[in-house]
């Protein structure tokens, strides 16, 4: 059972994070097109922030997935959605953006639950601290 649960955790990290790589490879691809979504906006600095938000997303993203520095990635996607979500996803007379605003509360929830119980067994943070022990 207790090799289930290790698995669970190790795919149900690799899920939960895979938007937000996808979305930080994306931004990266369409770097003009994503600041000027964000200028409609009235975002500032766009330049700057969208640099942060892909750090944001791809360190984050890759630090949960290793579980590597799993609770630092976990907090810096969890740093970058409420923005996101409070900026882009607040328009509720649009049926889609109620759907978005849905999805970032359930991946926050989701990252909350990482964030509390840790990476689980599969994972460097795990190996590191087996190897402390000795």
């Amino acid at each position: 059972m207790e090799g289930l649960k290790s698995l669970a955790s190790l795919i149900g990290r690799v899920l939960l994070v895979l938007i937000f790589l996808n979305s930080g490879i994306g931004k990266i691809e369409h770097f003009q097109g994503t600041a000027q979504y964000m200028a409609k906006f009235g975002m500032p600095s766009t330049t700057f922030f969208l640099i942060g938000a892909i750090f944001f997303e791809l360190v984050g993203s890759i630090t949960v997935i290793l579980g590597y520095f799993t609770r630092v990635g976990t907090l810096l996607l969890l740093i970058f959605l409420i923005p996101t979500t409070l900026i882009f996803h607040t328009n509720f007379a649009d049926p889609n953006m109620k759907i978005h605003f849905m999805k970032n509360m359930a991946m926050f929830g989701g990252l909350l639950i990482l964030l509390a119980t840790g990476p689980g067994r599969f994972s460097v943070d795990q190996l590191r601290e087996r190897k402390r022990k000795g």
